[in-house]
């Protein structure tokens, strides 16, 4: 059973179903994810003139968006009203708001069927191929979102579970470093606020989990975000070029980020920088 959707994967949701707006030239768009395996309840809804699509639950099979979430692929009708190969419990919604032609695409993450976008003309015409990009975009951008947020959520899961664990042999911290270092990557991918800084707060618990072993005369040092981030990836062994694939970043960036934690840490090798950054409380 999916969860119901939190306030940061309706603001995904809601700036997807915009982007499709734009690009499609489409005058209403709408869509809502699913609170279980068969019910998608429509919650965002961009160039509607009445509420009458408004919190309408979808069911798998059901009109176009539950066929297209019975098929797990797009579905579109020329003229909704007519449309023979859909059944109409929700006619009434769709003439109150004087839709014609209609597209549904649903949103899939790692096989599972997570919401539907829908995109309408008031007007009985064929869809093109441009708007079927755009709907299938649109629909990508959440589905990725989506898995951002599953991997920080289980990667937070896991994480919490090593705060509160009481081991602290070398493998544990291995395993705490690598959490790190995985959590920093994904922080730049978080839209939500709320779950950024959620993130980043069990960064920073990671990164003072080590501060028995701290010395005490450790110096204050600040850092940029994206700097402890490529030491994140240094301190893993990864090289420039791997460090830049993960962080969507260019080599010569990470570079540039390199040297300069570097000089901030008063380091003269990767290694020193990422030594000094653990004494500063900055890396676990």
């Amino acid at each position: 059973m999916h969860p119901v959707s939190e306030p940061g994967e309706a603001t995904e949701l809601q700036a997807a179903l915009l982007r499709l707006r734009r690009t499609s030239g489409l005058p209403v768009v709408f869509g809502g994810l699913l609170s279980d395996a068969r019910h998608a309840r429509i919650a965002e809804l961009s160039g509607a003139q009445t509420s009458a699509l408004r919190g309408l639950v979808i069911s798998a099979g059901s009109g176009l968006g539950g066929k297209a979430i019975a098929l797990s692929r797009p579905c579109a009708v020329t003229d909704y009203a007519s449309a023979r190969h859909i059944s109409h419990e929700y006619d009434t919604a769709v003439a109150a708001e004087g839709l014609r032609s209609v597209v549904a695409v649903p949103v899939v993450v790692r096989r599972r069927v997570r919401g539907v976008l829908y995109g309408a003309l008031r007007a009985p015409r064929t869809l093109g191929d441009r708007t079927f990009d755009a709907a299938a975009s649109a629909a990508r951008d959440v589905e990725q979102a989506l898995a951002v947020r599953d991997e920080v959520r289980q990667l937070l899961t896991s994480t919490r579970e090593q705060l509160t664990g009481t081991g602290t042999g070398p493998g544990v911290w291995e395993d705490v470093r690598e959490a790190h270092r995985e959590l920093r990557a994904l922080a730049p991918r978080i839209a939500d606020p709320d779950l950024r800084d959620e993130l980043l707060s069990v960064c920073g618990r990671l990164a003072s989990a080590a501060g028995s072993e701290r010395p005490a005369g450790a110096g204050f040092v600040r850092l940029a975000p994206r700097e402890v981030d490529v030491l994140a990836c240094v301190a893993s062994g990864a090289t420039n070029a791997v460090a830049a694939e993960r962080l969507g970043l260019r080599p010569e960036t990470v570079k540039a980020y390199l040297r300069s934690s570097m000089r901030k840490l008063g380091a003269h090798t990767r290694l020193e920088a990422v030594v000094a950054a653990r004494r500063a409380g900055l890396l676990p």
